[in-house]
């Protein structure tokens, strides 16, 4: 008998639509990485809006990957909150779920996504980069403190 633990199968992955039901378990995945500064706190309320245009990798009835876009305009939408539980690291979810984030984007007309994120290698290797062909350039002014608050 192997007790190899990767050679133990793991349950298929779902991929879809997040939905409002699934804040709670969004909201689970993401506490480690709020509590370690990588992303930021959100309300439960907060975590529901962005469900409109969120995906979910779930694995049964737990949710291992998340993220989001947040349409701004005809011109811009943000990336928000990609998460993939660490166990589940280093498998393309966490691309699969960016790709999904582009296409709902592009399918509503969107011209560019931001992403503001401390994974450089990784969104660069999804295809951002820290400017356009036209070389535009985001530059930030920050008017308070970021709230590290478990919410």
């Amino acid at each position: 008998m192997n007790s190899n633990p990767e050679s133990t199968p793991k349950p298929a992955c779902e991929l879809r639509q997040a939905l409002p039901t699934d804040a709670a378990a969004i909201h689970a995945l993401m506490r480690p990485f709020v509590s370690q500064h990588l992303l930021l706190a959100r309300s439960e309320a907060e975590i529901i809006e962005l469900t409109r245009h969120g995906f979910v990798a779930m694995q049964g009835e737990r949710c291992i990957g998340f993220a989001a876009v947040e349409i701004y305009s005809p011109k811009l939408a943000e990336l928000q909150c990609l998460a993939v539980h660490p166990e589940a690291q280093r498998l393309g979810l966490g691309r699969q779920l960016v790709a999904q984030c582009i296409d709902r984007a592009r399918s509503l007309g969107v011209m560019e996504v931001l992403a503001i994120s401390s994974s450089e290698d990784f969104l660069r290797s999804c295809g951002f980069d820290f400017s356009l062909p036209d070389q535009k350039k985001a530059l930030f002014y920050q008017i308070r403190e970021r709230p590290f608050d478990d919410r």
